[in-house]
């Protein structure tokens, strides 16, 4: 994660509310959830976008959403162990396909 830089300031990496986020969503058993995404190196994060426009762009026009602040995002997904927000993700990769492979047959060899 690259760190920003504000002139003097001792601390630029400190965290700092983002505002209201777009935040995707998908359908659960009572409503809507917020949809956990991953990092490159695997660890679970929440997204929020900081526009309809950004979110359309990234995850399709089909995405559902809600407006989070960011507080309350923390909040939702701390929980679940989920303590990072990645705001405005800019790559993502398709959902991988199933592929079906057919298992080769174990042949047992006895040995007399």
């Amino acid at each position: 994660m690259a760190q920003l830089l504000y002139g003097e300031d001792p601390e630029p990496s400190d965290r700092f509310p983002a505002g209201p986020l777009y935040v995707p969503v998908r359908p659960g058993l009572c409503g809507c959830a917020a949809r956990l995404f991953r990092t490159p190196l695997g660890e679970l994060t929440a997204v929020g976008f900081t526009s309809e426009c950004r979110l359309t762009a990234t995850l399709g026009p089909d995405q559902a959403w809600i407006r989070l602040a960011e507080p309350a995002l923390r909040a939702l997904t701390a929980p679940l162990g989920v303590t990072a927000v990645t705001v405005d993700p800019q790559f993502t990769a398709p959902a991988p396909t199933p592929v079906a492979h057919e298992i080769p047959a174990l042949r047992i060899a006895r040995i007399a």
